[in-house]
């Protein structure tokens, strides 16, 4: 009887639980709630499609319910992708969401501007449709998309092969290559009237100059760049700006992922790479981001003048060097690096150098967060292989009026192979080199007592930066570097403040009080 008794009630509850439909739920009734009402997709270029963006939709009530519709207001012909749920399309029908529940909304765009206005900038908008009439509720979305001049390599239509700079030859006579294309003579003219995308590696010919006006907006996608071959020269002609925020006059160079989730990754693009025997080139008020090599400086165009002459420009983010010269020649003046993760500054192979009011600093947490390497490296030797270094005189390497910090106790070193020229000076400059373990007491290189080295030097000083993990290297009013600059002096610093001329400061910033909550 008790076996006829639990059969029974097994068969009960498993007719039961056949009948039970546990997806029948009653519709909303306008009761959806949201975690955004408005959905904002950072602005994109037109025809690159943005990120993923996401929302979930809540059903914050004791019972399943059914949402009869979800749907773009523009339909069809709406430039937002929905996946609602794990299902792609623009519109949907029944879509379930369980008591106490919610489920996710994925968004993107890819716009056209030139479909929708003549202007250089458009305000994409559309509306999600939850359900109809007097239940509907609606999620907003905008997107700002801007036109942009795109330059990329060609691809052979028969082929698919895509068009490639020749770089060289390996040590097997190999041809090194990589994707990239010359700049046609219309094109060696930048302006500021639409920002500029490139694709691959866009190439100044020899004999030929890129100027880029003041106000360009330069965007490389990943493993892109800009090349100047040889005897080619670079041109930016950047201007002080009146708002610290815009930036209006400063030419930049960055990645063309514009959400503010990539606004200071490293390594986004490759580099501007400045090739031997090119020759004359000029960088003023321009800020390189977020590349691999800030600026890759190979030799110098053998000619006593500055190959390159680089002023009022700030290099930020490089995953790897800031600026990497070999046996460049190089005069900067207002320069500012930070956060390199490996080093700001190398000034290798020897070469010439000559740097007055700069500021190189590293607090870089790039990859571990540990730096084997300091904020300024200066050598003359390259390992070339295991068995192999090549060795160049450095002729001169002169830094007047600099800043040279950290997060890390040593901050400058030196790397010499005896045999060549090895000329090296310091002055009125703050340094950061805390040999706390007396590791370079006996070394004649860091002899911060040889007047002949190092001269008025601000030796461990606290500089006072504003933000330096943020790349803000300007000085406060306690900074050790207040007034220790060389005399005379005249002109500004890298914002257009005129320098104090009786006492200036040393760096990139005349020093000024940080305003509160900033």
């Amino acid at each position: 009887m008790r076996y006829l008794s639990t059969l029974f009630l097994l068969v009960v509850l498993i007719l039961w639980s056949s009948c039970r439909n546990d997806f029948e739920s009653g519709p909303s009734t306008g009761n959806l709630q949201f975690s955004n009402d408005t959905l904002f997709l950072d602005t994109v270029f037109t025809n690159i499609g943005s990120s993923t963006y996401s929302f979930k939709v809540y059903n914050r009530t004791d019972d399943d319910f059914t949402i009869p519709t979800i749907a773009l207001e523009r339909g069809e012909n709406s430039n937002y992708r929905l996946n609602v749920d794990g299902i792609p399309g623009k519109s949907f029908e029944d879509v379930q969401v369980l008591a106490k529940d919610s489920i996710f909304v994925f968004v993107e765009t890819t716009t056209d501007i030139t479909s929708q206005t003549t202007d250089t900038e458009f305000l994409y908008t559309d509306r999600i449709l939850f359900d109809t009439g007097g239940n509907q509720q609606d999620v907003d979305l905008v997107t700002l998309i801007k036109d942009a001049i795109f330059l990329f390599p060609s691809r052979d239509a028969m082929t698919g092969e895509i068009e490639t700079l020749l770089l060289g030859l390996d040590n097997e006579n190999n041809e090194i290559r990589i994707e990239g294309f010359f700049l046609e003579d219309e094109q060696l003219n930048f302006t500021n009237e639409k920002p500029y995308i490139i694709y691959g590696y866009a190439a100044v010919p020899g004999g030929k100059t890129l100027t880029i006006d003041a106000g360009a907006r330069i965007h490389f996608h990943a493993d892109s760049g800009l090349i100047v071959a040889n005897e080619g020269t670079l041109v930016i002609n950047g201007d002080v700006s009146t708002d610290p925020e815009l930036l209006e006059n400063e030419v930049i160079f960055e990645s063309d992922r514009l959400e503010p989730g990539f606004s200071d990754i490293p390594g986004q693009w490759g580099t501007i790479w400045l090739t031997a025997g090119s020759t004359g080139h000029s960088i003023n008020h321009a800020t390189i981001k977020n590349a691999t090599v800030g600026i890759l400086m190979d030799s110098n165009d053998g000619g006593p003048d500055p190959t390159l002459t680089i002023s009022n420009t700030q290099i930020y983010n490089s995953s790897n060097v800031g600026l990497l010269a070999r046996t460049g020649n190089i005069l900067g003046e207002n320069v500012v690096i930070n956060n390199a993760g490996q080093v700001s500054l190398n000034c290798s192979l020897g070469g010439t150098y000559n740097f007055n009011h700069c500021t190189f600093t590293n607090y870089s947490s790039i990859g571990s967060g540990f730096r084997e390497l300091p904020t300024v490296l200066i050598d003359n030797n390259l390992r070339v292989s295991e068995t192999e270094v090549v060795v160049a005189d450095l002729v001169e390497a002169n830094f007047t009026n600099c800043i040279i910090y950290g997060n890390q106790q040593l901050e400058l070193i030196f790397s010499r192979v005896d045999g060549t020229a090895f000329n090296y000076n310091f002055k009125n400059s703050l340094i950061r080199f805390e040999d706390t373990g007396n590791q370079f007491a006996d070394n004649a290189l860091y002899d911060f007592t040889n007047v002949a080295l190092f001269e008025n030097i601000v030796l461990n000083g606290e500089p006072d930066f504003k933000d330096p993990f943020k790349n803000m290297l300007n000085i406060g009013e306690n900074s050790a570097a207040n007034g220790g600059a060389s005399t005379p002096t005249s002109g500004t610093d890298i914002l257009g403040n005129l320098r104090n001329t009786t006492a200036p400061d040393i760096g990139a910033y005349e020093s000024a009080a940080f305003e509160e909550n900033n």
